[in-house]
């Protein structure tokens, strides 16, 4: 590997460029909106915020080990992430309309269900460029 080069290729770095976001996105709602966390998770009201900060904290290790398995390209990894960025993806994005045309019970308010179904796009497209490396390349190659 030549210096300056930071043993990532393209795929690696958009599935922990979607981790980072998706957490980023996590904390942000928290902080902007607390209760849609507890709308969604149907979490009890007035018990304050700990239920929503230990589902954070679990969250956050649990996308740590997966960016720590990217980082170090475990197969494991790999495989777990393309089918939750296809299947999640693909999903995700019908049951966002769905919920936003008041078929399916809507958890949120409209604007989660938007942003819902763009993470869903978003992921789906992932999955996708996941699967054109790993056809040239392997688990973890550069689509």
């Amino acid at each position: 590997m030549a210096s300056g080069e930071s043993g990532l290729n393209r795929t690696q770095g958009l599935v922990l460029g979607f981790f980072v976001f998706a957490w980023v996105s996590l904390v942000a709602i928290m902080v902007a909106a607390p209760g849609v966390y507890d709308q969604i998770l149907r979490l009890p009201g007035g018990e304050g915020r700990s239920p929503a900060l230990v589902f954070l904290a679990v969250l956050s290790v649990f996308l740590s080990l997966l960016g720590v398995g990217v980082v170090r390209s475990w197969r494991w990894t790999f495989w777990l992430a393309l089918v939750a960025f296809v299947v999640g993806g693909a999903l995700r994005v019908p049951a966002s309309f769905l919920q936003l045309a008041g078929v399916l019970l809507a958890t949120g308010p409209a604007w989660y269900a938007l942003l819902q179904a763009f993470l869903g796009v978003v992921q789906f497209a992932i999955g996708l460029a996941m699967l054109a490396g790993c056809r040239r390349a392997g688990a973890w190659g550069s689509f």
